[in-house]
């Protein structure tokens, strides 16, 4: 039994299996480059750290991949450090570039000067179309069982189809991904990889504190948060989701203007420094839908290992 080839630009990896991008601080150096090494491709996050700190998460990972593997950055569309961190990471040579929360004309232009693969995430096909015709390598497409901002309510599977048909480029089947089935039953519709986020958080190379992964082998249920940059968003119950309910505002300490526009109900920087710093009731905990079905903190060799394992097994079955 063979497992298809994903091929964006250059990129070749071992398995079709891509690592969410999570900020601030859950998939640093640390996650992006286990996943690179176990046969995936990893992404850090650039979303609320600074310049300095993603040239030291870059250069770390491609050391800790000793040069080998294929590691990326996601910046957040709607961080008003977008431009400044996309550059950075293209002067870093990291393998691509990966944006979601809008779609910047400029990252594409970017791209082909550094030539450097781009990939957009998108909610529907329309967008997918919009990201091929402007240079797109791949596009992820997101359904809503994802964790962080949506750009969506339908689910990932009814969202799928259609955009395989609309483009031309790999299209990733992102959101509710969180085992060999799964995988499965997206490449089977066409899907040419996965991007997993929420079960590469319970590893023990997550960047994330313990107290952040314990949350979610210990979570039972998500709940659909407004978020100030002007999308839904997903995240685990806790006492910060209660706080924010129904349009409630908490008060701002200080505001450092990371949003290009912002409703200031609340801040969601120093929400998510908190969780990534310990506090997991306190701050805002983004997950995919999935992560009740999540139990364990596994090594992320271990984590791909019986993703690939399951997904033979499911391929056997339905020969």
């Amino acid at each position: 039994m063979r497992i298809p080839q994903l091929t964006i630009g250059h990129m070749k990896p071992k398995f079709p299996i891509i690592q969410g991008g999570m900020g601030v601080g859950i998939s640093l150096s640390g996650l992006a480059s286990a996943v690179a090494n176990a046969g995936g491709i990893g992404i850090i996050s650039g979303t609320g750290i600074s310049i300095a700190e993603l040239r030291d998460h870059i250069k770390k990972a491609r050391q800790l991949t000793n040069g080998a593997g294929y590691i990326g950055v996601n910046v957040l569309y709607a961080m008003t450090d977008f431009a400044e961190k996309i550059k950075v990471a293209m002067e870093e040579k990291v393998d691509f570039i990966i944006s979601g929360a809008g779609i910047s004309r400029d990252m594409y232009a970017w791209g082909k000067q550094y030539n450097i693969p781009v990939i957009s995430i998108v909610s529907s096909s329309k967008l997918a179309k919009m990201s091929q015709r402007l240079g797109a390598a791949a596009v992820v497409v997101e359904g809503c069982e994802a964790g962080g901002h949506l750009g969506t309510d339908r689910p990932l599977f009814d969202i799928l189809p259609e955009v395989i048909e609309a483009v031309e480029i790999p299209v990733i089947a992102a959101g509710g991904i969180v085992n060999g089935e799964d995988v499965r039953k997206a490449l089977d519709m066409g899907a040419a990889a996965v991007q997993m986020g929420s079960r590469f958080v319970a590893s023990v190379e997550c960047d994330a504190p313990l107290s952040f992964k314990e949350k979610y082998i210990k979570s039972q249920d998500t709940t659909i948060i407004q978020s100030v940059v002007g999308l839904p968003g997903r995240a685990i119950k806790n006492n910060f989701t209660e706080k924010i309910s129904d349009d409630k505002k908490v008060k701002i300490e200080k505001c450092v203007s990371c949003l290009k526009k912002c409703s200031h109900r609340f801040c969601i920087y120093d929400s998510l420094l908190k969780a990534k710093d310990g506090d997991a009731e306190e701050g805002l905990v983004f997950s995919g839908s999935r992560v009740h079905e999540i139990n364990d903190i596994l090594p992320v060799k271990q984590i791909i290992d019986r993703i690939v394992r399951e997904l033979l097994e499911t391929q056997i079955v339905n020969s």
